[in-house]
């Protein structure tokens, strides 16, 4: 028996070990609990998808915009509140136009304005947002607004608070989107009748996006790194998640400061969603996501690993910003939980390789020593195990996406139709392992830099807030990271490259790291 062989058997009966075997089992449950959570999701999605079709075969042909008809009466149309929709906009990718026009040809009834709140004129979305509006000049209360640098705060954020600065006076509610946001034509006068029901006690209403892949690897993790969180958005009602890409408040807390709405996010403000959540959270105020707040988000098509790993890192890096001692404590939880989870999934299929390779060398060379057969046959059964809840869990967020696929169409009649096509599912079980072995890492590098660059600006972080910002030509990517939007034109930009080799190219790097890479 070779040196290779005896280290490869040393480490399957290693691997047979009870604390090995538990690690694995844990792996099982891990998968099993994630199939439960989505599960659920999918019955939440379904339940309002019957409720739209039965609403249909009613009578009801306007369904996608209300389960009551008479709501869209012209005399209580009339009568709903006005909404400003602010959208902070940086950089321009394939997918903007889209995007852009599906917002501002909202079927909303009520008085609505729309806007577009940039850094300055010479982002490359300026002048294709402005095209855009000329051609809806008559039809849409829509502006270009130059929110100028920001100085204390990230700069979505300042964006954010200069569109409210700048809304109408008599605005009741504010809706912020991401630039990347798919809207239904319903989809504000349901977030609206929504709030109108409770204005009291919902504090925020959110959404969550429907990632649309290309097709690629990079793509594939990308959509799976959020996957695990659209279960806590699919409740059809109350939620402890918030997503900074579509939040509907009260115009009025902004107005007044209510909760320190403004002065948290303006004052060393990072991430907007979870500055917010931590506020719901300390100020016991209500967030909820209605079932129709699920929206397609058609990744860019050439996804790097470079982008996705930036990507990545914005994600791990809001744990490290909080506005209050509660609030570090429970990111500080969350890093704990999260990082111990994501490598306790991936621990059994690297054990489950193991047990595998020593099991074919059996095979192979005809091993018949019984000690070797015993712990290959045991780790073959933890194998199995694992493949089973692995399929379990992967059916159980195909079913999901198929419901959410459906919805979507459901509530968007008119766009071109979306189906399961693009979903790549064995690419989507390798992006599973290769964002959970990621995240953690992820994690660690932003703790231990409390800096991050974000579309080309760099943010440091000190006691949970940004106190310094970097502006520097050199810092600026081509594209933004999922997106793939050009931040400065196309100049100068290289050449598109696969996910794979860009992942080579970054790992021979890896112990030679620039002074200012992500």
């Amino acid at each position: 028996m070779s040196t290779l062989e005896s280290i490869l058997f040393s480490l399957s009966r290693a691997f047979c070990t009870p604390f090995a075997v538990f690690l694995q089992i844990q792996g099982c449950v891990i998968c099993l609990l994630l199939a439960l959570g989505w599960l659920m999701a999918a019955y939440v999605r379904n339940r309002e998808i019957r409720r739209i079709k039965n609403s249909m075969k009613a009578g009801n042909s306007l369904a996608f915009l209300s389960q009551d008809i008479n709501e869209l009466e012209h005399s209580r149309q009339v009568q709903l509140p006005r909404v400003s929709v602010v959208m902070p906009l940086k950089g321009f990718g394939e997918h903007n136009f889209h995007n852009w026009r599906s917002q501002i040809t909202s079927l909303y009834g009520g008085p609505l304005e729309f806007l577009f709140v940039l850094e300055s004129t010479q982002d490359p979305a300026y002048h294709a947002v402005s095209r855009l509006l000329s051609t809806y000049q008559d039809h849409v209360e829509a502006k270009v607004v130059v929110a100028g640098l920001s100085t204390t705060c990230s700069q979505k954020i300042h964006n954010q608070l200069i569109g409210v600065e700048k809304m109408h006076k008599d605005t009741k509610y504010v809706l912020f989107l991401d630039d990347d946001v798919r809207l239904h034509p319903g989809t504000i006068g349901a977030l609206t009748s929504e709030m109108e029901k409770n204005p009291e006690v919902i504090f925020i209403q959110t959404g969550y996006p429907l990632d649309l892949p290309s097709g690629t690897l990079g793509t594939n993790i990308g959509i799976y790194s959020l996957q695990p969180c659209s279960m806590g958005f699919a409740t059809g009602g109350r939620t402890f998640f918030l997503w900074g890409g579509c939040m509907m408040m009260h115009a009025d807390d902004f107005r007044q400061d209510r909760y320190g709405v403004v002065s948290g996010l303006r004052d060393g403000g990072y991430s907007d969603d979870m500055t917010l959540a931590s506020l719901a959270g300390a100020h016991k105020r209500l967030i909820t996501s209605p079932p129709v707040a699920v929206f397609p988000h058609p990744l860019a098509s050439d996804l790097s690993f470079g982008r996705y790993w930036n990507y990545l890192r914005k994600q791990t890096f809001v744990l490290e910003s909080y506005i209050s001692k509660a609030n570090w404590i429970m990111n500080k939880l969350l890093f704990a939980v999260h990082c111990y989870l994501s490598w306790g999934f991936v621990a059994p299929y690297i054990m489950a390789v193991i047990h595998i390779t020593s099991a074919l060398r059996i095979y192979i060379k005809g091993y018949h020593q019984l000690e070797d057969t015993t712990f290959a046959s045991g780790g073959m059964s933890l194998v199995i195990l694992l493949a089973i809840c692995t399929f379990i869990e992967l059916l159980s967020m195909w079913n999901l996406t198929r419901r959410e696929v459906t919805l979507c169409n459901l509530l968007s009649p008119e766009a071109p139709r979306l189906s399961l096509a693009p979903y790549n599912w064995g690419l989507i079980f390798i992006a599973m392992l290769v964002d959970n072995f990621l995240y953690p890492i992820s994690a660690f590098r932003s703790h231990f830099s409390q800096s991050i660059n974000w579309s080309g600006i760099r943010y440091h972080l000190r006691n949970g807030k940004v106190f310094k910002i970097e502006r520097r030509n050199d810092m600026v990517p081509a594209k933004t990271d999922l997106g793939g939007k050009h931040l400065y034109g196309k100049k100068g930009a290289p050449q598109k490259a696969s996910f794979l080799s860009s992942l080579g190219r970054n790992l021979a790097h890896w112990r030679q790291p620039k002074k200012f890479d992500v």
